[in-house]
Formats: C-alpha cells, sequence, structure tokens
C-alpha cells in the first residue's frame, strides 16, 4: 500500500492516467485523534464495541474524502450515462453509501475477499478497478472489467468477487472465500460477505451463519441496510429490523453507515475480531441511498422527497467527513474543492475514454470466452439444438 504522503500527493486513476495534480500540504503523516459519538456502535452478544477514540493521519483523512468523491462521480456519471441511453439494462448505483465501500476497503488489506451485491460499483473500485473499466463495463465495452458482457451487476477484480445479480446468493459464496482462507491456512485474512436489507431474509443466509459458526470461519457478514429493499420499507419485510441480531449464535455489530470514520474503525474492529479465532460476525451498517433501487424506479412513490432532502443535508457521509477535515484544520475550504474539481476531471476523462472503447466483436468466438482457462476448453460445447453446438479449434 503507499503511505499516506504519496497517496495524498496526486489524484490518479486506477489505469495510471494522471489527470492533473493539486496542492497539499507536506505534512501528511500529521496525526489526530479521532472521538466517535457514543451511539455510532449498538452491540450484540460482544463484550465492548469498538474503541470510540482512534488515531489518523492527515493523508488518510483526505484520501478517504477523495475516494467517496471520487465514487460519487463514477455513479452521477454512470446517471447521465444511462439516461442518455448509452447504458441499458439494469443499473443500481450507491449514491449516498460511499461510507460503506471506502471505510471498508481503508479498514483491510488488498489480500482480503470482499463480495456484494448488485449496488457495487463503489466496491469495484475501491478494490482496484478503474473508473474507465467500471464505465466501460456498464456501456458494454471490450475494456470493461468483465470484458463488456457483465454489465453493472456482475463487476470482478482481483480479491473482489463481484457484483453479484441474484439476491443473497453471494452471501454463502462469501463463506466459501472465508473457508478458503481458513483451509489454506492464511492467518489474519478476512471474508466481507456483504448483502441488502432487501436480501435478510433469504434462507442461504441463515444456512451460510450456521455454516460459518461450525466452522469459525473468519467471515464477517455485513447487512447494508438503505432502509428499502426495492420500494419496500425494512419494518413492511422483516419481522426483525435489527439485522445485526440476526446471527442468533454469532455476535452482532451495528454501525452507523453514514459516517466513514465509524465504518472504518467498524471495520477494523470486525477483521481484527474474526481473524482471532472468534469465528464470525454479522454486521450492520445504517446507511441510506438517495436514488431509487435501480434506473426505472424514481425512488419517490414509498418515500417523501422530504425525507430524502433531510438525509442529503443532515447524514451525507462526504459532508460529513469534510466538516471534521475542516475542523482539525487539515485543509482549507479552497483545497477541498481542489479535490472536487481533480476528482470530476478525472471522472470525465476516464468517461470519454470508456466511450471511445470498442465494442465485443460480433462473433460466436466471444460468447464462449472466459467460460474455461485457455486450453482447457471442451471440444465442443453444446447448444440448445445441434446447429447451435459451437466448436473450439486447436
Amino acid at each position: 500500500m503507499l503511505t499516506a504522503a504519496r497517496r495524498s500527493t496526486r489524484l490518479t486513476s486506477r489505469l495510471g492516467h494522471q489527470v492533473r495534480a493539486y496542492s497539499i500540504a507536506d505534512d501528511a503523516d500529521k496525526k489526530c485523534t479521532i472521538t466517535l459519538k457514543e451511539d455510532s456502535y449498538t452491540t450484540y452478544m460482544l463484550d465492548s464495541p469498538p474503541p470510540l477514540e482512534f488515531e489518523m493521519t492527515k493523508g488518510e483523512l483526505l484520501q478517504m474524502y477523495k475516494d467517496m468523491v471520487t465514487v460519487r462521480r463514477l455513479e452521477m456519471a454512470a446517471d447521465a450515462l444511462y439516461k442518455a441511453k448509452k447504458i441499458r439494462g439494469f443499473c443500481h448505483l450507491s449514491t449516498g453509501q460511499e461510507a460503506v465501500a471506502v471505510g471498508i476497503e481503508k479498514a483491510i488489506d488488498h489480500d482480503d475477499s470482499v463480495i456484494t451485491a448488485y449496488r457495487c460499483h463503489g466496491f469495484a473500485y475501491m478494490r482496484g478497478a478503474s473508473v474507465r473499466a467500471i464505465i466501460a463495463e456498464l456501456l458494454g465495452k471490450r475494456t470493461g472489467v468483465s470484458y463488456g458482457k457483465g454489465g453493472s451487476m456482475h463487476m470482478f477484480t482481483e480479491g473482489f468477487y463481484g457484483g453479484n445479480g441474484i439476491v443473497g446468493a453471494q452471501v454463502p459464496v462469501g463463506a466459501g472465500l472465508a473457508f478458503a482462507h481458513k483451509y489454506l491456512e492464511q492467518t489474519g485474512k478476512a471474508t466481507f460477505a456483504l448483502y441488502g436489507d432487501g436480501a435478510s431474509n433469504q434462507g442461504q443466509i441463515f444456512e451460510a451463519y450456521n455454516m460459518a459458526k461450525l466452522w469459525d470461519l473468519p467471515c464477517i457478514f455485513a447487512c447494508e441496510n438503505n432502509k428499502y429493499g426495492m420500494g419496500t420499507a425494512a419494518a413492511r419485510s422483516s419481522a426483525l429490523t435489527q439485522y445485526y441480531k440476526r446471527g442468533q449464535y454469532i455476535p452482532g455489530l451495528k454501525v452507523n453507515g453514514m459516517d466513514i470514520l465509524s465504518v472504518y474503525q467498524g471495520a477494523k474492529f470486525a477483521k481484527e475480531w474474526t481473524t482471532h479465532g472468534k469465528g464470525p460476525l454479522v454486521m450492520e451498517f445504517e446507511t441510506y441511498r438517495y436514488g431509487g433501487h435501480s434506473m426505472s424506479d424514481p425512488g419517490t412513490t414509498y418515500r417523501t422527497r422530504e425525507e430524502i432532502q433531510y438525509m442529503r443535508s443532515h447524514n451525507d457521509p462526504i459532508s460529513g467527513l469534510k466538516a471534521h477535515i475542516l475542523e482539525l484544520n487539515f485543509a482549507t475550504e479552497d483545497e477541498l474543492k481542489s479535490v472536487d474539481k481533480a476528482a470530476r476531471a478525472m471522472v470525465d476523462k476516464e468517461v470519454a475514454l470508456a466511450e471511445s472503447d470498442p465494442a465485443p466483436e460480433a462473433t460466436a468466438k466471444v460468447l464462449f470466452e472466459d467460460i474455461y482457462v485457455p486450453g482447457t476448453e471442451p471440444p465442443v460445447i453444446r447448444g440448445r439444438i445441434p446447429s447451435e453446438d459451437y466448436y473450439f479449434k486447436n
């Protein structure tokens, strides 16, 4: 990982395209003490919550801010491209939920595993995918993270196992990833298996809990509770809306998911807990999405505009971190505006590159790529009828 000083020198896309330098003070390693609010955490079957006081550096805080701004700009770009009919199909945005993806990534190592549901763009970026590759995937371009064949719900990169479209199905897969860490004796490595409040009632989630507890797997089952499963309020679909208690025999931790510092400290605590032989942990990140469930949902038929505006003005994760940075005198308003402008310029450039990238070739061969490891393909893949069979050429 880069040092805080190096990370805070330039804003660079994940493909290595330098956009523009902006001024950041040289004292990026300057430390401060963060004191979280008493209500940042609620515990279940845990002796104590994560420490409310901890140290961070100026560079770390500024990097968190840059990453959240970049993720939001990425989602805004996807929103505009969809409305311009350049992106088709399903598209689920995470505007408002940036603190969860960014906060978790800052608390773990790249060798840890992350798997989530279909609201995955921010996670893909934080795990190392470039803005260009993510937008190209949404546009169906060859340079996309899944070569233009996965779309919004199927994004993968090293250490990130999706982006999965089947509701809740990623959770047992996440338990399997945690099993792999334990089986391969990868000490200190954990898996974050994320899902939404709408998926929380899926039976396979409880089956994954059971297996993870039986085998004491290093798995953090993390529910992103954004209050609405599609258009249904949590209380209308769940008899128990305290999702961090759903593990029954597994300890739980509820986190303020609109505060990135609470997310960071909570995720750090969770990893330490589960990698020290204590077994799995169930987390609940209480967060909020500003937009609809997907691009086809206006998001205002089942909640009021006043509710959305209140969350934007009182609980926005980016504004909250900005207030911390200003209060600590780690940056001025103008310096943070330069960060915003640099993020916008970077995203705009990456979007332009993605739009100019080629689409996959219109050949049958492209359809059957990436199913088997090259060189291990069977002679033929059967279609619905013999005339649709595809024969691999040696």
